[in-house]
């Protein structure tokens, strides 16, 4: 009779486990369903134009400051051209000195406009949707089978 008891409890155990294993797995589904839902919602709610528009007016910025360095370095190196030409008496290292503090000057000022390139970039906020960790309500639904 001991082994009876002993063998009604281990298919009883097993019961269990594979209870426990089908809810778990049944958790698993439903946060993997919600996770695609959130993707799609998230992919509905993107507005393609809206998006393309403002990338496009930060691409127009960008050029346009490109070019506005590029003419003030053709204006500069005109100027040390016509300066050439004019003054003769002018010594070599006067030169090279003015052209290293006008680089500079312009190396200084493609960085600050790097920094205006990543500022513009951040204002675009785009907020993340997939991946974020469900809110406080979503976790009391999943609790653990074991503690109920």
């Amino acid at each position: 009779m001991s082994s009876n008891s002993e063998q009604e409890r281990e298919r009883l155990k097993e019961e269990y486990k594979d209870h426990y294993r089908k809810i778990r797995d049944a958790k698993e589904k439903l946060q993997r369903s919600k996770y695609v839902q959130n993707v799609n919602e998230s992919l509905q709610k993107m507005n393609a134009d809206e998006l393309l528009t403002s990338v496009d007016e930060f691409l127009g910025k960008v050029r346009h400051k490109m070019a506005h360095i590029e003419a003030r370095l053709d204006v500069a190196m005109d100027h040390f051209m016509e300066n050439d030409t004019k003054d003769a008496e002018l010594d070599e290292a006067m030169r090279k000195e003015s052209a290293k503090s006008t680089l500079k000057q312009i190396k200084m000022e493609m960085g600050l406009l790097y920094r205006e390139i990543e500022q513009q970039a951040d204002e675009l906020q785009a907020e993340k949707t997939v991946g974020r960790k469900p809110a406080e309500s979503d976790s009391h639904d999943s609790e653990d089978p074991e503690t109920t």
